[in-house]
């Protein structure tokens, strides 16, 4: 296949971006440094994406033969403008994996990126103005539109490369941060919906089971630590370590009441805090029904007791939380010894 000196020089361009992109992520992280490492830019052109599936033609006119579809947030850039058409070298051969840091046209084994006239309405550029909230704004409409049962099938993978794209595109955006999160957290959530229909799902040692990619999460509390996106991801990065099914047995509540306390103490005004209480609180009535349930008259009163302390603690901490009002319910049963945990014989 032959191509023109243009394409020839896009091409070694974004070698050379490519290989820079990879010293610097490699230097940040000899040095340890909290700061996010920024894609070099493309010695071709300014970075690009569409707002809506967009088609690419071979010469800027709608008449001209269709080369192929560009997806909503995929990563383009922009070789040439005429009047209100682009030319761009865009990435619409293979899906975005779900491995971060990837290069922005993928590795050597990926198909090349195509070529194509395609118009400029609806294309984010890295200098259009206000692109990041933009970027932003589109990416959660999508991920809106991903709960609602009416909406287009790949609205949460839309939202994910949207927010990605306002990372790479406006590294020093004030949205960076927050669009970091929402796609790590949209990356993690699709994980789990994939990994929750396999049958290890239900093993009760987490470490039994398909393991998810944590790196994105575990990247937004590197470079954003004591920040509420760091507090997010932490809280997120706890399901891993959640049995699957119980099972009946008394490890799992006790453990996992153990991470949730723990979260709870060390992110003690995180936006996921009061959650955490709770949880703690309900697999602590857990432990009191299965205590019970093995004749262990102690322990069940100890987690009785422990499950109050935690509920008081929630109870003053965020008293308008409705994991307030949900650990206060669980008291009650408690209290009126109305099991929380498996068949209510009475």
């Amino acid at each position: 296949m032959m191509f023109s000196v243009m394409e020839t020089r896009v091409r070694i361009a974004i070698s050379r971006a490519l290989l820079l992109t990879l010293a610097l992520v490699c230097a940040l992280s000899a040095g340890a440094q909290k700061k996010p490492p920024q894609m070099v830019k493309p010695m071709a052109g300014p970075r690009a994406t569409p707002l809506r599936i967009t088609w690419l033609y071979i010469t800027p006119s709608k008449t001209a033969q269709k080369v192929d579809r560009v997806q909503i947030g995929r990563e383009m850039v922009v070789a040439e403008r005429s009047g209100p058409w682009i030319r761009v070298y865009a990435n619409t051969d293979v899906p975005e994996q779900n491995q971060e840091d990837q290069p922005v046209f993928g590795d050597n084994d990926s198909p090349p990126p195509i070529t194509g006239w395609m118009e400029a309405k609806g294309i984010v550029v890295e200098d259009t103005p206000n692109g990041d909230q933009i970027l932003m704004g589109t990416a959660a409409t999508q991920e809106a539109l991903a709960s609602d049962p009416r909406g287009p099938a790949n609205a949460a993978r839309s939202a994910r490369l949207l927010y990605r794209r306002l990372v790479e595109m406006f590294p020093n955006s004030p949205l960076t941060a927050e669009a970091s999160w929402r796609a790590a957290d949209i990356l993690w959530q699709l994980q789990r919906a994939d990994l929750s229909s396999l049958p290890s799902a239900k093993q009760n040692d987490p470490f039994l089971r398909d393991q998810m990619n944590e790196d994105e999460l575990k990247k937004v509390v590197k470079y954003y630590p004591h920040t509420r996106w760091a507090d997010l991801a932490d809280f997120d990065l706890i399901q891993d370590k959640l049995c699957g099914d119980w099972q009946g047995l008394t490890k799992c509540p006790e453990r996992e009441s153990d991470i949730f306390e723990k979260y709870a103490a060390e992110h003690p005004d995180g936006p996921r805090t009061a959650r955490a209480l709770y949880e703690a609180v309900y697999r602590q009535a857990v432990l009191a029904n299965m205590y019970a349930d093995n004749n262990n008259d102690k322990k069940s009163k100890d987690a009785r007791n422990h499950a109050r302390e935690l509920a008081q603690k929630l109870k003053d901490k965020f008293p308008q939380s409705d994991y307030n009002w949900r650990a206060a319910a669980l008291i009650y049963k408690l209290d009126q010894d109305v099991p929380v945990y498996g068949i209510d014989h009475q």
